[in-house]
């Protein structure tokens, strides 16, 4: 086989070239399904950035070369944030010499002075990671004002929402760290509350949500959490630094979303009751509530009942908009495992999940859901290919996807929806989160027709399809 020679001398062979020419893709594809190159998602440091730059008086300073300075500079300002960001000028030279360090020092000085700073992020991007920027480079405090290291390299984070734990977890380190006390036998122990101040008692009857939710979500589970005796702390990530110091002395940490994992370890560490799972649909919002109410040794008899009501809430609305159809979850924003489990209560088949984070002990519990009920394929750190090719193996009535799976699903004239713009910016927890998105995606499924039609009416009568190769459903 012939090969390409680029200038570096680097040999390429033409089969590991994509080629999106219409000539050699397969049938009814404007993607090719046969390798796994196109770019999936944007810096996952976007992730961290996206969280600290909400902040009130978090400053960040970003240790990374100019051109990942300019493209994530873009992106926050765009998403998140009218905030300054702090950066050295960091390139070959700086590199070479070995002035990291200082040059992260020098940007977190820079940052320090800005107006109303309470704290400097330092974020450590992929060549400050290589160079070896390392926590005891930096000092703890600068002019006063506190300094955390946020290490995201591309390299070793791969999605936003796991960079997203990444910063949380920097910040919880800081202001929620493990106390520990020496017991008589020199073993060290979480310390422990001992009941005499009334205000940590009213705290420790109280829940931090950690999980970036619709704004909505919080107000409804407060108010259920209320009929428990209960309520919601705060939820993290917060705009208010101050509700990161909290979260050591709540009485539980409910972590509805499952990529959590480092800001799970460090609060546990710190003796915090964790609850993972979140309350959506019938049967998961039963048995949160439940979870929550013994976590917190609250009435078992009062959150039997909450309990129950809600889940006959939810069971209402579910009967009232019920679906009917094949849905194909496949999102990059880690709480895709949710929305199906949605989805399914109210009656669609959905055999094919796929997101970006990675399989962890937090996504057991829905996985196993799931797959007891009908998914066939759950795919972590998935590839746009991957989910192009289930689009032939599974033939859905609706996608959830990504912007180019979406497109793709309506060049075949598929309905097809952005996730993160459709789905994550609805209420989703409780009884108050069904109706809305339930109502969606069942008027997303009833415009399969017009789909049908529009591809027909530009490309004409499909030819008949083959038989559908067999699926291994085999782990």
């Amino acid at each position: 086989m012939s090969t390409i020679t680029v200038p570096e001398g680097n040999p390429i062979t033409p089969d590991l070239i994509e080629t999106r020419a219409p000539s050699k893709l397969p049938a009814g594809h404007s993607v090719s399904p046969d390798h796994n190159l196109t770019p999936q998602t944007m810096c996952p440091a976007f992730g961290s950035l996206r969280v600290l730059t909400r902040i009130d008086g978090v400053q960040t300073a970003m240790v990374t070369d100019t051109g990942c300075l300019y493209g994530l500079t873009f992106v926050t300002h765009f998403y998140a944030a009218r905030k300054s960001i702090a950066a050295p000028a960091f390139g070959t030279k700086e590199l070479v010499a070995g002035n990291v360090a200082e040059a992260a020092i020098a940007s977190c000085i820079e940052a320090s002075k800005m107006p109303g700073t309470k704290l400097v992020a330092a974020i450590s991007l992929c060549v400050a990671e290589t160079a070896g920027l390392t926590e005891e480079m930096l000092p703890k405090q600068i002019n006063g004002v506190d300094v955390i290291l946020v290490r995201v390299p591309a390299y070793a984070i791969h999605s936003h929402p796991e960079a997203k734990d990444v910063a949380i977890n920097a910040l919880l380190k800081r202001y929620a760290p493990a106390q520990a006390e020496v017991a008589e036998d020199g073993v060290e122990r979480p310390l422990t509350y001992d009941g005499s101040n009334e205000e940590e008692e009213a705290l420790r009857r109280k829940v931090i949500m950690l999980g970036e939710v619709f704004p909505a979500d919080p107000i409804s589970v407060d108010a259920v959490l209320k009929r428990l005796g209960s309520g919601l702390a705060a939820t993290l990530p917060s705009r208010n630094l101050d509700d990161y110091k909290l979260a050591r002395r709540v009485g539980a940490i409910a972590a509805v979303h499952p990529f959590y994992g480092g800001s799970v370890a460090t609060l546990r560490a710190a003796g915090v009751p964790i609850i993972s799972g979140a309350p959506v649909g019938p049967e998961a919002s039963y048995n949160w509530i439940k979870a929550i109410a013994a976590a917190l040794k609250l009435d078992a008899d009062l959150a039997e009942r909450v309990a129950a009501e809600e889940r006959d809430k939810c069971k209402a609305v579910i009967n009232q908009f019920s679906l009917n159809g094949r849905v194909m979850v496949c999102g990059y924003e880690g709480n895709e495992l949710l929305y199906a489990r949605l989805l399914v209560e109210a009656g669609a088949e959905v055999p094919y999940i796929s997101t970006s984070i990675q399989k962890s002990l937090y996504t057991a519990a829905d996985e196993a859901w799931l797959k007891a009920r009908g998914t066939r394929e759950i795919v972590y750190q998935k590839t746009l290919e991957q989910d192009v090719r289930a689009l032939d193996r599974y033939k859905p009535d609706l996608v959830l996807g990504t912007t180019p799976l979406s497109a793709e699903a309506k060049q075949r004239g598929i309905p097809g929806m952005y996730y993160t713009n459709m789905l994550s910016v609805r209420p989703l927890f409780l009884s108050a989160g069904l109706a809305g998105t339930i109502q969606l995606i069942r008027d997303a499924l009833e415009r399969a027709p017009r789909y049908a039609w529009m591809r027909e009416f530009f490309e004409g009568p499909r030819p008949p399809e083959s038989a559908p190769a067999p699926i291994n459903t085999m782990d």
